[in-house]
């Protein structure tokens, strides 16, 4: 297992690191600021964190030591032009009756940087960044520079080329996140990015609201992956290419057929690299709403998640904390109770708050608590109570 924690919270990004039988705090970045994710290049072993300020705005931070001290990085923005249609759901258009209201465009602007990813190994300064509103933004020389995939930005799935276009005969679904109404607009975001380890070239990515999507050519093209998902709140539900409001994503890393995603309507696996899709929900052992998912680095059938009463009371499920487990594909859940709180608890997890690293688990929640489990998740301890709350717990 790993020997360090990065934890992302409210206030400043915590670097844990294990001392003998316990941890120990080794290092807190961008004390007081949001730290929307933080992760550390496998490859450089640099930490990266994506700040949310709320004066400056969104940037990029690095670590070279292990997080004692920090730099800016080279920073995102999209090129000039760039736009997207985004969409108002509480404003009826005039004269449309029932019908959905008529896009309006937006100036791109990074609202949020909602995820980090690395290349492999053959692409030593590849990183991936997604960003609210939906961009997903790579950089070739460890992220001193940055370019949005246009491919993923122009697809016809959210309006085609809107640097020239109107988006006219093309239909939109690319919905918007909650995560961006604070920043006043509703916009799509890329929380997820899976890069192959065996196939750099392939990248897969999720999208909230519009579903999975996969390039097996470096990001040159791109095509949805949510057959066997069912949208929310449009026509012919069971048969959309996009619109579907994915919580999270997660790919095996010893063998990416194997991929699991939680979406807002339950728990979603394909064992054929996301050809298909098919729900393995089972409600009465509470496995059905929730945000994050983990995958076994080895065995892909193998997933855990922790879920959450349900979107109308996103709290824990009879004020009992329990992280669920399948070993058969979600043949099969278990509830796992063990050292976790199971009575006045009303946490909740983000969908980056649950990581795991050969058999070694953590999850951290909205009230700051962070748990480990170093047994697969039979058992699990404290690592403390009084974090602010946490955005996104990694592995280093």
């Amino acid at each position: 297992m790993s020997d360090r924690l990065i934890v992302s919270t409210r206030k400043g990004v915590f670097i844990l690191e294990r001392y003998g039988s316990g941890w120990r705090e080794a290092a807190h970045g961008h004390a007081g600021t949001n730290v929307a994710y933080a992760a550390q290049d496998p490859r450089t072993g640099h930490i990266w964190a994506a700040l949310d300020h709320g004066h400056w705005g969104s940037k990029l931070s690095r670590s070279t030591d292990s997080g004692k001290t920090w730099a800016d990085a080279g920073q995102i923005k999209y090129p000039e032009g760039a736009r997207y249609m985004e969409w108002h759901w509480a404003d009826p258009a005039p004269g449309q009756g029932d019908a959905p209201p008529k896009p309006k465009f937006k100036d791109a602007r990074v609202l949020k940087l909602w995820s980090i990813a690395f290349g492999g190994d053959n692409q030593p300064g590849r990183i991936y960044v997604g960003t609210i509103p939906g961009g997903l933004f790579v950089s070739d020389d460890n992220g001193q520079s940055w370019q949005l995939n246009l491919p993923l930005w122009n697809d016809k799935s959210r309006g085609g080329d809107l640097f020239t276009g109107n988006g006219e005969g093309l239909k939109q679904l690319w919905f918007g996140t909650p995560a961006s109404a604070e920043s006043g607009e509703f916009a799509a975001g890329i929380h997820s990015i899976a890069v192959n380890p065996h196939d750099p070239d392939h990248v897969m990515i999720a999208v909230s609201c519009a579903g999975t999507a996969e390039t097996r050519d470096g990001g040159k093209t791109w095509r949805a992956r949510n057959k066997g998902v069912a949208a929310i709140g449009v026509p012919n539900p069971e048969d959309v290419e996009w619109g579907h409001d994915v919580h999270y994503m997660a790919m095996c890393k010893g063998d990416p057929s194997h991929v699991w995603h939680q979406n807002h309507i339950g728990v979603f696996y394909s064992d054929n690299g996301a050809e298909r899709w098919r729900c393995v929900d089972d409600k009465k052992k509470g496995i059905h709403f929730g945000w994050p998912i983990a995958v076994d680095e080895r065995d892909g059938r193998t997933a855990w998640v922790v879920p959450q009463h349900s979107d109308q009371q996103r709290m824990t499920i009879d004020q009992g904390l329990f992280v669920g487990r399948t070993r058969d594909g979600g043949k099969t859940w278990e509830q796992l109770r063990q050292g976790l709180p199971q009575e006045g608890c009303f946490d909740t997890i983000y969908r980056h708050g649950l990581d795991n690293s050969n058999g070694s688990l953590a999850f951290g929640t909205t009230n700051g608590n962070l748990y480990i489990s170093h047994d697969r998740g039979e058992s699990w301890q404290a690592l403390g109570h009084n974090f602010p709350p946490i955005y996104a717990v990694r592995f280093a």
